[in-house]
């Protein structure tokens, strides 16, 4: 027996798809808390005096960063199997590189530019003590894909050393124990501590912003190409739905604890072999694992259903993840600009008005021919 499928796949998950979306759309929010929390470099950003706006969108950046890029990866893992079996390995390469190598050349010579043009609206005094991004042709936000397609063929090099490989006789889906997800937690823990050594979080590396976070990325990949073999999205316990929110509350809390507490600076947390990295590292281990538990049991209880709107959104999900952020950009830069509200406001103005934008635009772009084929 070769390495063949073990079980043909049952229908579309509408959860997953539903959940790609929010994804989507919290990667949208957290790059319009960029913008008006002015803490890191952006295509165009608005500095503000205002602490407890900064502070506030500060923090919801790091609790999302914490996870929904490894939750992204983990879904992408959990699709590859079925797209291999029924492609086979060339047609499996050369989608994948179409897919996701034409929307990142779409991006470096096109749509990073126009988004730089916000950069235009930043006068020389909103510029002091602040550095702004100095990028114009670049992949920005879709080192995502970038580093996709490495995990892709990655996979696709480890489907084929395995291939005359006999394969062991299917087992009924068994979701592993909470003591073996606490296993891998800590592991994930320690990887990633070890890894902040080299590469302190926040530090770039190339042109990717978070390698950091590399040791969460490919493990939850890994877990979402055996997920899928195992069906493990349909057979999580939805008591370790619950479990992991309480486990993710429970560290937040402690996290701000000892935040609040100023156990060092701030950039004691960041990496570099600090006994506060140690602490920074098993936090987002256990709040990843425990909110991306939670989600997925939450969606699968309450959003396993999708009508042709939510489908609508969720074929154009990577249309906007690839669209939005000239979007934003321009939106902040040339038409809010000149709005004079506390940062916080004008983040809930920005992402009421931004959100179903970018998912409109991203409709229209759709619709253009041929593009349905790569987006």
């Amino acid at each position: 027996m070769t390495g063949q499928p073990v079980s043909s796949k049952p229908a579309r998950l509408f959860f997953a798809d539903n959940l790609r979306v929010f994804l989507t759309v919290l990667v949208v929010l957290h790059h319009l808390a960029v913008i008006y929390a002015a803490n890191t470099s952006f295509y165009y950003i608005e500095p503000s005096k205002s602490m407890v706006s900064i502070v506030i969108l500060t923090f919801f950046q790091l609790f999302n960063q914490a996870y929904f890029m490894g939750l992204f990866f983990f879904l992408s893992g959990y699709f590859a199997p079925g797209s291999y079996d029924r492609k086979g390995a060339g047609k499996f390469a050369l989608d994948r590189v179409l897919r996701l190598g034409i929307p990142l050349a779409a991006y470096y010579f096109l749509l990073g530019p126009v988004a730089s043009f916000g950069q235009s609206q930043l006068p020389a005094a909103l510029l002091a003590g602040v550095t702004p991004s100095a990028w114009r042709m670049g992949v920005g936000p879709l080192w995502f894909l970038v580093l996709l397609l490495v995990f892709d063929l990655g996979y696709l090099l480890w489907r084929k050393i395995r291939q005359n490989k006999p394969l062991k006789p299917a087992k009924a889906a068994v979701f592993p124990k909470f003591w073996l997800i606490a296993l891998f937690i800590a592991a994930l823990a320690i990887v990633s501590y070890l890894v902040r050594v080299i590469v302190p979080f926040s530090k770039y590396v190339l042109f990717f912003p978070s390698l950091a976070y590399l040791p969460q990325y490919v493990s939850f990949f890994a877990l979402g190409t055996i997920a899928s073999r195992k069906d493990w999205l349909r057979t999580v316990p939805a008591q370790y739905g619950k479990r992991g929110f309480i486990a993710a509350l429970i560290s937040l809390i402690l996290f701000l604890v000892a935040i609040s507490a100023k156990f060092g600076s701030p950039a004691a947390y960041l990496g570099n072999g600090t006994w506060q990295s140690a602490v920074y590292a098993l936090w987002d281990s256990v709040f990843s694992a425990g909110i991306c538990l939670a989600l997925v049991a939450f969606f699968r209880r309450f959003f396993d259903h999708q009508t042709n709107f939510g489908r609508s959104l969720a074929k154009g999900s990577l249309a906007v993840y690839i669209i939005h952020c000239p979007v934003i950009t321009l939106l902040a830069a040339f038409v809010l600009r000149n709005l004079h509200l506390m940062p916080l406001l004008k983040f809930g103005l920005a992402a009421v008005i931004s959100v179903p934008v970018c998912f409109g635009i991203a409709w229209l772009i759709r619709k253009i021919p041929g593009v349905k084929r790569v987006i």
